[in-house]
Formats: C-alpha cells, structure tokens, sequence
C-alpha cells in the first residue's frame, strides 16, 4: 500500500507507540486520524505532528463503549469519507499474580476488575474499533489494512494472566479477520513488541533498567520508531496477511 493520501485511524494515538506510528507514517503522506482516551494528550499530538506539516484529527472516545467507538468511526466517514488503515494500538496493564499464597495461606488474589479492566480495553476495544474500521472500508469501497499490537507476552508470561490473555485474543482475531475480510480486499496483521523504551520504562530505577536490558540478546531496549517500523512493513507488504511480526531484540518469555 502506497501511503500518500490514505487514512489512517490509530488508537491510542496521543503519545507513545501510537504517536510514532503517527509520526512515521503522516511523513509518507498519510491523513492521520487519532483516537484516545485523553483529550488533552490529544490535542497536543495533533499540535505536534502539524508543526511537521502532517495532517491529523483526533477523536475522544473510551474504546470499551461501543456507543463511543461507534459515534467516532462515524465522525471519521464525515470528516475522511473513507478509510483505508486502522491500526488498534490502545491498550491497559494492570499486572498482579493470580494468587499469592504463604505457608499454604491465600493472601490474596487477581480481582475480577483486574482482569476484566484488561480485557476489555486490550480485547473487546480491539474488536470493536476493528469491525468498525473494517465496516467503513467496505462500505467506501476502500483498500484496507487492520494492524492489531499485540505483544510478546501472548505465549503467557508470569504476573500477566489478564494481559497475556487479552493478546493472545488479539492474534487469533487477526487470523480470523484475514480469512473473513480477503474477500473485501482487506488485509490484517499484528506486531508483538518485546520490551520497549516507554514512560514506564523510563520511570524504573536504573538498576532495574540495567537488569531489563540484560535480557535481551541485543543488548538494549526497542524504540517506539522501531516498532512503527513494523507497521509500516506490514503496509507495504501487500501479500502480508494474518500473521504476526515480532520485535523483541531476540528476547523469549
């Protein structure tokens, strides 16, 4: 897919992965449609990626409510008329162990909210903003991608039941939609970041951090441009479909 003039909807686009998707792909010319959860963060993106000269218009929206999502791919079909990219990067950790346990005493354990908040940001949002997505682009007759960030974590990873859950579900409705939505010319991916530099990272106390790089066999964390890399693979290669690209500097869980 050649980039220049294509819409592209990404979520969780007000900073972090999702900004530097925007960065990375608004500089080949594409017209940026960001949605989050912060309208603040937003706007500030938005700000940001002009003073670059690229296109882009935010939408507010919580992902989990299908109202929301609804309303807000509506709001894109009026302001793009078309859609042809969405990439479902938004997503929520909320890390803890099923249970923790001493001497044979339960002390305490994941909480239904727990999981649940993940899931339904990481798993139900995906779902909702993709059949949308995938909805406007054969409504308008468009040529279309769906790119689901996944991670790592969805072989199972210890203290993430609810997150590696959730990405694993993300994958298995990549391959899924590849094979429903060929027919309509629409093709789907998913990315699976390894550990990459972030605010959270960036928060860690440096021996932390050292004893996080470590780990990985090239010797440092990922860059949020390194994963937009990714994404912009994934366009560009039209025979790519339903499968998923890692970056992950050769770590395995």
């Amino acid at each position: 897919m050649d980039l220049n003039n294509k819409i592209v909807a990404i979520t969780g686009g007000a900073r972090g992965l999702g900004l530097a998707m925007a960065q990375r792909l608004g500089r080949q010319g594409a017209r940026l449609a960001l949605l989050d959860i912060n309208g603040d963060q937003l706007e500030s993106a938005v700000a940001t990626l002009a003073a670059e000269g690229i296109e882009a218009r935010c939408y507010t929206l919580d992902i989990t409510n299908e109202a929301q999502v609804e309303g807000a791919f509506d709001a894109i079909r009026r302001d793009f008329g078309a859609l042809n990219v969405l990439v479902n990067n938004a997503g929520l950790l909320r890390d803890g162990l099923l249970i923790k346990a001493k001497e044979g005493k339960v002390s305490d354990k994941m909480s239904l909210s727990q999981f649940q908040s993940v899931i339904d940001v990481n798993l139900t949002g995906t779902f909702l903003c993709g059949r949308e997505a995938a909805a406007l682009m054969i409504e308008s007759g468009s040529e279309g991608v769906i790119i689901n960030i996944s991670s790592l974590a969805r072989s199972g990873n210890m203290g993430q039941t609810n997150y590696s859950a959730s990405k694993a579900g993300v994958v298995a409705m990549t391959v899924s939609w590849a094979k429903e939505l060929a027919r309509f010319g629409i093709r789907t991916g998913a990315v699976a970041p390894g550990v990459i530099a972030t605010d959270m990272t960036a928060a860690m106390k440096p021996e932390a951090l050292e004893r996080l790089e470590k780990m990985v066999p090239v010797g440092r964390l990922g860059q949020p441009d390194e994963v937009a890399h990714a994404v912009e693979f994934i366009l560009a290669n039209d025979y790519f479909s339903g499968r998923v690209v890692e970056v992950d500097g050769g770590i395995r869980l």
